[in-house]
């Protein structure tokens, strides 16, 4: 899929805000409308599903890792289930554009966590700087996941899904037992711009110029942080800090809209809104009337060279394994199939192929695509 590459200075879109805090049919509908306009949305709930103080800290604990030694790092790596370290240029979101080099980003730069036990333990080594963390880290991701079936329920409310299909459960359920989900949460630092390249290294990129040479800013291929892409499951929820910026999604004009951090109208509150974006498996489901919209993130125009690190978490909600990716139940989505004519395949390089496949089918298909593995390749230490 071509997009642009330019816009990096074009006018901030205007995505809703809606409150979850008390949720009625309203609600659903707004949530739902909102979706299949832009693919984004914020939410907030005044602190009822995810405490501020426990989001800061979740950020205080990413930093510390990566702020760790790279022989700690190394010693968590990759594996072919998405859990662990990701280091410089592993991952390619855009393939078209990124075949060679992989993401800018990957500096030594993202943690997945996957699931967690009843007992607050991860299902995978942590390294040392997460070990005092973890039963945070647990309490995070549950507090994640239940924000997020609080959001496929009122989508469901919203698409209209008959009683006798599952009704307000015809999501949640499919993120259930006993096929667990493979909902994960990764936190993720980005660097600032490197230094052009016949400057001399500045002492906050030390660490990092091992791993990311330095490279001349003005050209378009260094403004971009991660490739164009869209989600692989149902949803993701972001958390960004303030005054870091860099998210752009692809209008339907074709041109790239920066995303704010904070709406005006979310300045007051205690923490920046929730940014939720669909993703390719809930496009699926429904036909293509909620968009996985592609997005990108970006250097600012205005970013300094000795800006600060830029610190995200992203958690990405799948459904169980062997949910069979078959159109929803609504009036809605078979209109909007009739509409169109054909169910509507993801919006960027999932390559699904036109049968119903599974979620977990479909996950491994875009792990592959984005990290390069084979169908037998064993994952190595960076």
């Amino acid at each position: 899929m071509a997009v642009p590459d330019d816009g990096l200075d074009n006018a901030q879109v205007q995505l809703p805000v809606i409150d979850l805090s008390n949720p009625d049919p309203k609600t659903a509908d707004e949530l739902v409308s909102a979706a299949a306009t832009y693919g984004f949305v914020f939410i907030k709930s005044n602190g009822t599903d995810m405490i501020p103080k426990g989001v800061d800290k979740t950020f205080e604990l990413a930093r510390g890792f990566f702020h760790s030694s790279l022989e700690e790092k190394r010693s968590v790596p990759m594996q072919l289930d998405n859990k662990g370290w990701t280091s410089m240029n592993e991952e390619v979101l855009d393939p078209a554009t990124q075949k060679k080099k992989g993401d800018p980003k990957e500096c030594d730069n993202s943690f997945n966590f996957g699931e967690f036990d009843s007992n607050g333990k991860a299902s995978q080594p942590i390294p040392p700087s997460f070990e005092a963390g973890e039963a945070h880290f647990a309490e995070f991701s549950a507090q994640c996941r239940s924000l997020c079936l609080k959001i496929l329920r009122l989508f469901a409310q919203g698409l209209k899904i008959d009683p006798t299909e599952g009704g307000a459960e015809w999501f949640s359920c499919k993120n259930s037992l006993p096929s667990p989900p493979r909902s994960l949460s990764r936190t993720i630092r980005q660097y600032p711009p490197p230094p052009p390249r016949e400057a001399p290294p500045l002492p906050s990129y030390t660490y990092s110029q091992s791993q990311y040479p330095p490279t001349p800013r003005s050209t378009a291929e260094h403004s971009i942080r991660a490739g164009a892409h869209s989600d692989y499951g149902s949803m993701t929820l972001l958390f960004r800090l303030p005054s870091q910026p860099g998210l752009e999604i692809l209008t339907p004009e074709g041109t790239w809209a920066p995303v704010p951090v904070s709406p005006p109208s979310t300045l007051p509150d205690p923490m920046p809104p929730i940014l939720v974006n669909i993703g390719d498996l809930l496009s699926y489901w429904t036909g293509g009337l909620l968009k996985s919209t592609v997005h990108r993130v970006v250097f600012p125009a205005d970013e300094s060279r000795d800006a600060e690190e830029r610190y995200s978490i992203a958690y990405f909600c799948h459904p169980a394994r062997q949910t069979r990716l078959v159109a929803v139940p609504s009036e809605m989505v078979r209109e909007r199939v009739r509409e169109t004519g054909e169910v509507k395949h993801v919006a960027f390089g999932a390559g699904m192929g036109g049968r119903p496949v599974t979620a977990e089918e479909h996950l491994q298909g875009r792990l592959a695509a984005t990290y390069g593995w084979g169908k037998k390749e064993e994952r190595m230490v960076a």
